[in-house]
């Protein structure tokens, strides 16, 4: 259920910590101290707040200097847990609030106050170069995994910093571009997250991202900022800039922006303080952003203090294990025909063949990059898991340009995949073909290495391939060429050890991915559409993002949304969806069997679809719930997935609001998207339209109206005699011919059924009724 939280709070409150400051100290709180430090003011007994880059680990640039400046370019260690775009193929949020908690008590060990995260953007395009930030193309798989996040570190005394807010689903000129977003796709598909995040898990502060919306910058955008944020979502915390985001501080404080980052050594202080003297800015709205930010500040202060640990420490091996832990969680089986997987680790011979297996990719590129207390690399996990089979090792490529070492190392790894009993292939992409402040041109492996897997195929078929990357890559055709192919992602510090455990068996894989893999970029929704042109970028696709619109489309995908296989099987049974006696929710319950031989994990999916005489175009289906079950061979377990009434609600533009559609609503529950395993109908009454019914709606909107319908059936029944026989509105070819035309047009028409005076007074009586008054 959703929660509600009292809104409008903004507009009264009395700025209680600003009369004895000056303007000066004021503005000085509202802009950083340094990179990462905000303005403290001591004889005010505001203390200044440490932040710090995230938000799988801490990034703990090392000061350089006084003035709480940092050298960007070193870090001190801390654990590398996997990145969001691993812990999103988990599905689990309480595995994730278990890893928020371990950042937290490394930030209150090194004194920080607030992590910068979690990124809860949405995977728009697989192109992005900060993909590997966030942690799915749906809305509600984000906001759980981002809520958890944000609860694990708060709970613990750490603040969370809700990132990049909002519609910052591209690097191409991301500091400038104006993300041109209808409102229905902004509310459902782009916002969506940030809302239920901010209603339900209280997040200390948001960033506002560097793109504008619509025109309008996010840091001087009112609408985003207060009147959805703040009026509208309840929010009662800070809102920061993204590093260099602020263009005009003035306007920025006025739009709602609390805090600009990093300082800028009081220059822009200074406009703010011209601003007040000269009239420009009401100095209310100045002490509305500081009495927000002296709270902030000592709600840090406070969780500082009750949430480091009491020895002030942690433990640097127990923090390892548990990356260790949530990489094993990550891990998705794509494919394992002739159940090559897993391997015997008792005899034969294993060829690892790629540079990925020695010098892993385990994180992306940017100011999330983290300092590891220590690194696991596959090759030494295999070769110490390896139990009497032998584990040998060719690079055969290079992680530089196509991937292509030329002639030898391939030639050396072709003749050890032929010597071997199976091999196992690493591939994937290099930092430099990902990161942070740029986009990826293509999806495609790097050249070099496709042409080794296509030698070493030739003379092994027993090939498995291991993919590491931060965003979705290609495997169409090659996948259907080897028989197994295993997502590893970026897997933190720890990935080395969970890949050998899943390829060894150790650990069954319950992966599941939180983004479609297609056959072809050209299929992608958004591919005509990113990354824009001349500044602007237009999300063209509009509800149809990800999934939704691959689904929509009919088209052929690789590896679908929600997808991963295991080392055992499941079947579905005795699915029941039940309305509660309020309306209010669906209960949904299904039976998973294990029909396989070894226990395993399971993520059930429950997607739902609106009615069918839908108002408004909808996805096939869309994720509404999920949960785990995890049952021993032959056992069976229930799987029970509560899902609000108001979640499957669309946004309506026309209406300024959200509306529940009543009639036939389908829900889906299966292994993934496209592998639905049963099936059930619940009808939900609708909600009733906001806006008052006139002349100008469609005869298709009255007649759909729960109240106007009737009405207006009525009315021609009247003008036809009662039961006098058919009319024209009973012919329904003709009814189709009307449907979108508005009633005060038809009541023009020569023998209409209506007449102008009649809609007149069918307008008022619908309005009259649906306000329970008389006419």
């Amino acid at each position: 259920m959703t929660q509600q939280i009292p809104t409008g709070a903004h507009a009264t409150e009395r700025h209680p910590s600003t009369p004895s400051l000056s303007t000066a100290d004021k503005a000085s709180l509202t802009s950083g101290a340094g990179d990462f430090v905000t303005t403290g003011l001591a004889a005010a007994g505001v203390p200044a707040v440490t932040l710090s880059d995230g938000p799988h680990g801490l990034r703990l640039p090392k000061e350089s200097g006084d003035g709480g400046q940092f050298d960007l370019h070193s870090a001190a260690p801390a654990t590398c847990f996997p990145p969001a775009v691993a812990l999103g193929s988990g599905w689990d949020p309480q595995l994730v609030h278990r890893v928020a908690g371990a950042i937290a008590a490394e930030a209150s060990a090194h004194g920080v106050h607030v992590v910068l995260g979690p990124g809860i953007n949405i995977k728009r395009s697989p192109l992005c170069g900060r993909n590997f930030e966030y942690f799915s193309e749906d809305p509600l798989l984000t906001a759980e995994l981002g809520g958890a996040m944000v609860r694990g570190l708060q709970e613990a005394g750490v603040g969370a910093a809700l990132k990049h807010y909002a519609a910052n689903n591209q690097e191409t000129d991301r500091m400038r571009v104006s993300a041109d977003v209808d409102e229905r796709p902004l509310r459902e598909i782009y916002l969506r997250a940030f809302e239920r995040i901010v209603r339900r898990d209280r997040p200390w502060s948001v960033m506002a991202s560097y793109n504008a919306v619509n025109g309008v910058p996010l840091s001087e955008n009112t609408r985003l900022l207060t009147d959805i944020l703040r009026t509208e979502w309840g929010f009662d915390g800070i809102v920061m800039s993204d590093w260099g985001a602020v263009r005009d501080r003035v306007a920025a404080l006025r739009a709602g922006l609390d805090l600009q980052m990093p300082g800028t050594g009081g220059r822009t202080d200074r406009d703010v303080v011209a601003a007040v003297d000269d009239g420009d800015l009401d100095e209310s709205v100045l002490d509305t952003a500081v009495d927000r930010l002296v709270r902030f500040a000592r709600r840090a202060a406070d969780g500082r203090r009750n949430g480091a640990p009491a020895d002030g420490g942690f433990s640097a091996e127990e923090h390892h294990r548990l990356a260790g832990e949530a990489a094993d969680r990550c891990v998705v089986l794509l494919k394992n025909d002739t159940g090559l997987l897993p391997f015997d680790r008792s005899s034969g011979t294993v060829a690892v063949i790629g540079e990925l297996a020695r010098t892993p990719r385990y994180q992306g590129a940017g100011s999330s990059q983290v300092t590891p207390t220590r690194l696991d690399t596959p090759l030494e996990c295999l070769r110490r898991l390896a139990d009497g089979a032998r584990v040998e090792f060719a690079p055969g490529y290079a992680l530089s340009g196509d991937g292509d070492t030329g002639g030898a190392a391939a030639d050396e790894a072709v003749r050890l995949a032929a010597e071997s009993d199976t091999v196992v292939l690493f591939a994937g992409l290099a930092a430099q073909d990902e990161s942070e402040g740029f986009d990826r041109a293509h999806i495609d492996l790097p050249a070099g290495q496709l042409r080794l897997l296509e030698r070493v195929r030739a003379v092994n078929d027993r090939v498995c391939v291991v993919l590491s990357n931060g965003g979705v890559v290609r495997t169409s055709p090659w996948h259907e060429t080897v028989p197994a192919v295993v997502e590893g992602w970026l897997l933190g510090q720890a990935g080395g050890g969970a890949l050998a455990r899943v390829l060894f068996g150790e650990v069954n894989p319950s992966g599941k991915l939180a983004e479609t893999i297609p056959l072809r970029l050209a299929d992608c929704p958004s591919h005509l559409s990113f990354p824009g042109e001349e500044g602007r970028v237009r999300y063209g696709e509009g509800v149809f993002a990800g999934y939704r619109g691959y689904d929509a489309a009919g088209r052929e995908v690789a590896f679908p949304f929600g997808h991963g296989l295991s080392y055992t099987t499941f079947a579905y049974s005795g699915l029941r969806a039940e309305v509660s006696e309020d309306g209010a929710a669906v209960t949904v319950t299904v039976t998973v069997t294990n029909t396989g031989d070894r226990t395993g994990r399971e993520v059930v999916q429950v997607y739902s679809a609106g009615p069918a005489d839908s108002e408004v175009a909808r996805p096939p289906r869309e994720l509404r719930g999920f949960a785990s079950v995890t049952p021993a061979p032959g056992e069976s377990r229930e799987a029970v997935v509560e899902l609000a009434r108001a979640d499957l609600a669309h946004y309506s533009a026309r209406e300024g609001g959200w509306r529940v559609e009543g009639g036939v609503h389908r829900i889906d529950v299966g292994s993934s998207s496209r592998d639905i395993r049963q099936s059930a109908e619940v009808v939900l009454d609708g909600d009733p339209s906001r806006l008052p019914l006139t002349g100008r709606n469609s005869l298709a909107e009255w007649l759909r109206h729960p109240v106007g319908g009737p009405l207006l059936a009525r009315r021609f029944a009247r003008a036809r005699g009662g039961d006098a026989g058919p009319g024209a509105m009973d012919d329904p070819v003709m009814r189709r011919f009307l449907a979108g035309m508005p009633l005060d047009v038809i009541s023009e028409f020569p023998q209409s059924p209506v007449t102008p005076e009649d809609v007149a007074d069918l307008a008022a009586e619908a309005d009259a009724a649906s306000h329970g008054t008389s006419a």
